[in-house]
């Protein structure tokens, strides 16, 4: 699909990006009609393709982050390949990078070194632990940020912790890049200003935690790890059925705990019991509590539980795994796949963008092969064949 009618339209993101959170923000940009120039390592690219051949030999991670991109190899250590990045970026809107700890300043690209040469050029660093601090220099990546804002110790059993099974950090950090780059050019359309971007990965998931944080800071303690239960709501968390599949249901309010004793438990009379008086004592008298609602679960299907569950009022579900959840009928009644072409046409199932924008079209373009778009780009510079078979031939792209 061309991009003229998308709204990022016109706008040139060059990318110097690899793994999971410069991709993310990146093929975001890509979805609503940016041109992203991914800048990739001649011979190997971005090593996310490597991380697995799940999807007809190519990278999970890969095909999920990089449609709607071109593929532009350059060894950015040569000078001439250098060369070619500056043209680049002098026709550029914004610069993401998720290089190294250091190695931006080592090339002259970080934001103070680029504003000097290109001034309408918004920079955008993604790093660990951000690009100042006793942290700066330290590689970071999605567990370990996990770890490091204690993310892990919430998640798991009382016995054991656990990571979170997606990379939280990574995402957090592309969406916040990926927001924040949308402010920067908006900014500069109107006022003229060129702000550089900056978001670290720690940061990123440090406010996810803000929850945790002050319940923490001001209850005195940090908030158990349950599984699937909820530290501060009861009852909340998945339930055996008798058929051996877990329901999920979830009590927000007086309203619903009144609806799930009369309608559901069959049991009017907790409503007045002061162990469940309120949502700080069901907490307290969790065990017990789980106790009623577990025997309740354990008597009927899981079907049936759900269903008797809906009609109460009460938010519930079924615990699905992923197979289950590509089924899922609220994918497939509201039109939430599309498709794209890998590198050799082959065409796979993709999650449109999440946000709807009403009248403007879908973008899912391919997702490109290592230097798939190198002499296209090179052509589009001023570069005649004999330069770039001379450049491939050293190597340079």
């Amino acid at each position: 699909m061309g991009v003229q009618r998308l709204p990022l339209s016109g706008v040139t993101v060059v990318s110097l990006e690899q793994a999971v959170a410069a991709p993310y923000a990146t093929r975001q940009l890509a979805d609503l009609g940016a041109r992203v120039i991914k800048v990739e390592r001649p011979g190997e690219g971005d090593f996310a393709r490597r991380y697995d051949t799940a999807v007809h030999g190519h990278s999970s991670y890969f095909v999920w982050l990089n449609r709607s991109k071109e593929s532009l190899t350059l060894d950015l250590k040569e000078p001439r390949g250098r060369a070619v990045l500056d043209r680049l970026l002098d026709g550029a809107d914004v610069l993401v990078q998720n290089l190294a700890p250091g190695a931006a300043g080592r090339l002259g690209l970080d934001p103070a070194a680029l504003a000097g040469r290109f001034p309408r050029l918004i920079p955008c660093t993604i790093s660990g632990y951000g690009t100042s601090g006793p942290w700066a220099d330290r590689k970071a990546y999605d567990l370990l940020v996990q770890c490091q804002t204690g993310l892990v110790s919430l998640t798991g059993t009382p016995e054991e912790t656990a990571r979170t099974g997606v990379s939280v950090a990574d995402i957090a950090a592309g969406m916040y890049a990926y927001s924040g780059v949308l402010t920067a050019l908006y900014t500069r359309a109107v006022t003229g200003a060129v702000h550089p971007v900056e978001v670290s990965l720690f940061e990123a998931l440090a406010e996810w935690m803000g929850q945790p944080a002050y319940y923490t800071e001001y209850g005195g303690t940090q908030p158990p790890r349950l599984g699937t239960r909820h530290a501060t709501i009861a009852p909340y968390g998945a339930y055996r059925a008798a058929d051996g599949r877990e329901v999920l249901l979830s009590v927000q309010n007086e309203r619903e705990w009144a609806a799930l004793c009369a309608d559901f438990l069959g049991r009017p009379d907790l409503t007045a019991d002061p162990r469940f008086a309120t949502g700080a004592d069901r907490v307290a008298h969790r065990a017990e509590l789980d106790a009623v609602v577990a025997g309740r679960v354990a008597r009927s299907d899981s079907a049936d539980v759900l269903a008797l569950l809906r009609e109460t009022g009460v938010a519930c579900a079924g615990v699905n795994d992923v197979a289950a959840f590509l089924g899922h009928p609220v994918l497939a009644a509201r039109d939430r796949w599309g498709e794209v072409s890998l590198p050799g046409g082959t065409r796979v199932r993709a999650l449109r963008p999440p946000a709807d924008l009403a009248g403007v079209p879908v973008r899912m373009d391919p997702v490109p092969a290592v230097g798939e778009h190198t002499e296209a780009i090179l052509t589009e510079l001023g570069h005649s064949p004999a330069d770039i078979a001379a450049l491939r031939a050293d190597a340079v792209v």
